[in-house]
């Protein structure tokens, strides 16, 4: 069976003051991918990160789902602990009803943000990540039960798919017992364990939403007409990522021009290294290569290409590149 692939677009901003070029190339990129032929497009939640322009992807769902006409959208994903459960079913019933059979809801427990952070987002001050299972739990019953009180307006369709994102055993076991489609979120997590997936899939309890187990492994790609491109492609975004964590960025990007021109320490040499296993960067031909073993490995139904590349254009080539790998 062909592996389907799907999108993940993290709204990046090459500098603080450019998140609206970021969020209106997020639009160009669903049409882009919609045309294509990619079977989903998610937006992630980020917050207090001057370089990431998607705060609120149930606010840009519904410009991506005016933008585009057939492909499925989601949140990649809400983060459920910081909200109450019956306004996240509100708000994604409220989608599915402005865009029917196309809105994919996929939730998580990290907090996407500093602990400083997520306790502002705490209406009470108190972020509530041990509940995450409970709140998952009534998420559901509002989503799915027609005796949930207080009812949802307007009602959510029946079609609604929760998604479980994460990349630790906690949320496999998790999306197992309810009976609800896994998302293995790679590309924040590159040493997750191979067997995630599988251990999802053996403990997968069917429910009334889902008879059998569905995953979706989310990587990193980079994929160009030279393998040389490529690698500058994947260079910059390292060495981007490396300074945001070590808090050297300010929020600006470094081009690819001055990312070729960088000395590499021995400290980015090991973040780099550290990754390169759970992504697939190169030709397309090296790229679908590199995918279909790393999906094989992971036992993962569909794959989802995070591409965090610099400039709109080359971001566009490699998914077109990608698509084209894949016939």
């Amino acid at each position: 069976m062909a592996l389907k692939l799907s999108v993940l677009d993290q709204s990046l901003a090459r500098a603080p003051d450019q998140a609206a070029t970021a969020l209106q190339e997020t639009l160009q990129m669903a049409k882009w991918c919609e045309d294509l032929g990619y079977a989903r497009f998610w937006v992630s939640e980020h917050h207090a990160f001057p370089s990431v322009a998607g705060s609120a992807p149930e606010v840009l769902l519904a410009a991506v789902g005016a933008a585009t006409r057939t492909i499925r959208i989601g949140s990649g994903g809400i983060m459920l602990p910081h909200y109450s459960a019956y306004k996240v079913a509100e708000v994604f019933s409220l989608l599915a009803n402005l865009y029917p059979g196309r809105v994919d809801l996929g939730i998580g427990r990290a907090p996407g943000a500093d602990m400083a952070t997520a306790v502002a987002l705490a209406t009470d001050g108190h972020p509530k990540f041990d509940a995450f299972p409970q709140l998952t739990a009534k998420l559901s019953e509002y989503l799915w039960s027609a005796t949930a009180s207080p009812m949802v307006s307007p009602r959510p369709p029946e079609d609604i798919p929760l998604w479980m994102l994460g990349s630790s055993p906690d949320s496999a076991i998790l999306a197992a017992q309810r009976g609800l489609p896994y998302n293995l979120a790679l590309f924040i997590n590159p040493q997750a364990d191979s067997r995630l997936i599988g251990l999802y899939k053996t403990h997968f309890q069917p429910s009334k939403q889902r008879e059998h187990p569905c995953a979706i492994l989310t990587l990193s790609v980079f994929c160009a007409d030279t393998e040389r491109q490529a690698n500058a492609l994947q260079l910059t975004y390292d060495l981007n990522l490396f300074r945001f964590f070590t808090g050297q960025s300010n929020g600006r990007s470094m081009t690819p021009q001055e990312a070729m021109e960088y000395s590499l320490g021995a400290q980015e040499k090991a973040f780099i290294a550290s990754r390169q296993n759970s992504r697939a960067s190169g030709t397309p031909q090296q790229v679908k290569k590199k995918i279909e073993q790393i999906a094989a490995l992971h036992d993962a139904d569909e794959v989802m290409a995070v591409t965090n590349i610099y400039h709109l254009e080359d971001r566009k080539r490699s998914f077109q590149l990608l698509r084209e790998a894949f016939g």
